[in-house]
């Protein structure tokens, strides 16, 4: 199983950025794809997911209305749209995936940086 996040970037405040998780080596229709992300000094938190099937979807109270998230089953890839970024979106973005009715995230990609300027 191997997820492959890509896309993050500088951007300023109000700007957009596109991200993307690959994934290969799933039993896709079993899993939920999600982001999360780190910024310095602060835990790990939950973005957004979707359900390969659904698709089902869920976000932070925080990215509602300005991120979405969606899959493109052709490209077995799951993209997260960025809009109306802030400063406060600055951090490093991970994809994750675990199976459903699984608590934990099993499997993880590489980090992609997200900046956001003032």
């Amino acid at each position: 199983v191997q997820l492959q996040a890509s896309g993050g970037g500088l951007v300023q405040t109000g700007g957009s950025l596109r991200l993307s998780c690959a994934a290969s080596g799933l039993a896709y229709n079993d899993y939920l794809i999600g982001w999360f992300r780190q910024a310095p000094g602060k835990e790990r938190e939950f973005v957004a997911s979707i359900t390969w099937s659904g698709p089902n979807t869920a976000y932070a109270d925080s990215v509602k209305g300005r991120f979405t998230i969606s899959r493109d089953k052709a490209k077995n890839t799951v993209v997260l749209q960025m809009n109306n970024l802030k400063p406060e979106d600055t951090a490093v973005y991970y994809c994750a995936a675990k199976m459903r009715g699984d608590s934990t995230w099993a499997k993880w990609g590489q980090g992609t940086q997200v900046t956001v300027s003032s």
